[in-house]
């Protein structure tokens, strides 16, 4: 297999997931101590993993990677990157074909050996950096942050296709290493090409099983059992060799017999491009698709609930000026492990929006997506939002570009304030911050900050300040313009800090 040597001059990627976890000195059991309330600290450990970005030989893959600052992290840091090849252990060096050596290995010494080194040098937090590659020899990527650079560690995955099935442009946020992901709104109908990658970090092989559920049901299918992913390695499985049977709407549930994976689907679609499906929040009964594009000519909802019971729900629109229900779509009914796909058509009418579903009665849990259409005939561009947990403390988008990004802020419940602040630029430029309040009820694309003097991309970090949840997407549109280029990434809590019990030494019982 051909390799391609990934540009890292700038640092190119890290990879893939909060996993991140506090280490702290057991408490001292020698005299008499009673528990504080927990504190929260920095994470230690991050590890991330991308997708492999293509097939497609146009094209043309550039990741940005950025930690903030987090108070009370470690001073110093480090990061770690490797490559994955499909099917295989992980790369051991990529030569683009030219007998080049990796610049992730050490040369091997007389005794067979090869030492692996990090291929991430990143900078500082606070300062983004980025890399490049293209064709369709790209790898997964597996990483690790630890120290000053792990809290609230992200990369931006942005992949621009000139032309084909899937051409425009496909964004994805690398993610955690987990052991279930639920995927509504995929498809195997005609027309679409929908893989789901599955990447193992970890030093022992990983067993997963891949489940289709359509409008009917559970599709059978015995491929998707027992499906093994090699230690360091990726696979990338064709929906439509899981299952003969053509379905437009389509949930995929991943779930991890032994160790962990990363998971995403690719949607590819001959008509409308294409983009990644990320894994839906958790099932619940209330859930929020943040940020559809105002400019939206097509909106399709998917949903599915993985229990016994059916789901009935309350559609609503978070519009700019207050809740709205679309007309002909007051509530959504959703049968036991069947999935439901629901047409909404231009339902944001040229405003912000988001959907928001609540239970009309019993709450029973639910996984959902939309999937949206940009642009008319030959210049349409499809991408999707999966419902998202909220911002939280923390959440960051990276590879922002000035006139390209669009922030989008939802509050669901109560009136929120939340700050914005724009990193410095990956080649320079000085940061920004803005504060904004958002109603309750409603969705605001709001002006983000944009770093002075900006040089490149840029990263936007998210922060609650006071109020209700918030939930927050990012849209970015691609530099062609003679088709309707975008994509979305959603902006859940980045997990950057741990609640960790502690103990204080009680003195006064020592003068007793």
């Amino acid at each position: 297999m051909k390799r391609t040597t990934l540009s890292l001059i700038a640092c190119a990627t890290a990879l893939a997931a909060v996993t991140g976890f506090a280490m702290v000195s057991a408490p001292d059991t020698s005299g008499a101590a009673t528990a504080t309330p927990a504190a929260r600290l920095p994470v230690e450990r991050t590890s991330l993993l991308c997708p492999a970005p293509s097939t497609s030989d146009l094209a043309e893959t550039a990741y940005t990677s950025f930690t903030p600052v987090t108070e009370g992290a470690e001073e110093k840091g480090s990061a770690g990157l490797t490559t994955a090849e499909p099917g295989g252990a992980a790369e051991d060096g990529g030569d683009g074909g030219d007998g080049g050596k990796s610049e992730g290995k050490d040369d091997k010494d007389d005794k067979g050996d090869e030492k692996e080194k990090p291929v991430l040098e990143p900078e500082k937090p606070g300062e983004p950096v980025a890399g490049k590659t293209s064709g369709s020899e790209a790898p997964a990527l597996i990483g690790t942050a630890e120290g000053s650079h792990a809290p609230g560690w992200t990369v931006q995955q942005s992949t621009e296709v000139a032309a084909g099935t899937g051409r425009g442009l496909q964004g994805v946020n690398c993610a955690a290493p987990d052991t279930e992901f639920w995927f509504p709104g995929a498809s195997t109908s005609s027309g679409r090409t929908d893989y789901v990658h599955l990447t193992n970090p970890d030093d022992s092989a990983a067993v997963v099983d891949i489940e289709l559920y359509g409008k009917d049901g559970a599709l059978k299918s015995t491929v998707g059992e027992g499906v093994t992913v090699p230690p360091h390695a990726s696979e990338a499985l064709l929906l439509s060799t899981l299952s003969d049977v053509e379905e437009t709407d389509l949930t995929v549930h991943v779930g991890v017999r032994s160790g962990r994976v990363g998971a995403a689907v690719q949607a590819l679609d001959d008509k409308t491009g294409g983009d990644w499906l990320t894994a839906a929040a958790d099932p619940a009964g209330e859930l929020v698709l943040p940020g559809i594009p105002k400019d939206a000519t097509a909106v399709r909802l998917v949903l599915f609930t993985p229990g016994g019971t059916d789901a009935d729900l309350k559609v609503r629109l978070a519009s700019p000026s207050g809740p709205i229900t679309p007309a002909g779509h007051e509530t959504v009914h959703v049968k036991a492990g069947m999935t439901t796909g629901v047409d909404l058509g231009e339902v944001t009418r040229g405003e912000a929006g988001s959907l928001v579903l609540t239970p009309t009665g019993q709450s029973v849990p639910v996984v959902a997506a939309v999937r949206v259409v940009r642009g008319k005939g030959g210049e349409q561009e499809s991408a999707f939002v999966p419902a998202s947990d909220p911002v939280g403390a923390r959440a960051t988008a990276a590879d922002n570009r000035a006139k390209s990004t669009t922030l989008s802020l939802v509050a669901p419940g109560k009136d929120a304030k939340v700050k914005v602040t724009a990193s410095a630029g990956t080649e320079g430029g000085t940061t920004a911050t803005k504060t904004y309040t958002v109603k309750g009820g409603t969705t605001q694309d709001v002006d983000a900050p944009v770093p002075a003097g900006l040089k490149g991309t840029y990263a936007l970090t998210v922060e609650t300040v006071s109020g209700g949840p918030v939930h927050a997407s990012r849209t970015l549109t691609g530099s062609d313009e003679d088709v309707a280029s975008f994509t979305v990434q959603t902006l859940p809590d980045d997990r950057g800090t741990v609640s960790v019990p502690r103990a204080d030494e009680d003195l006064s019982v020592l003068q007793r």
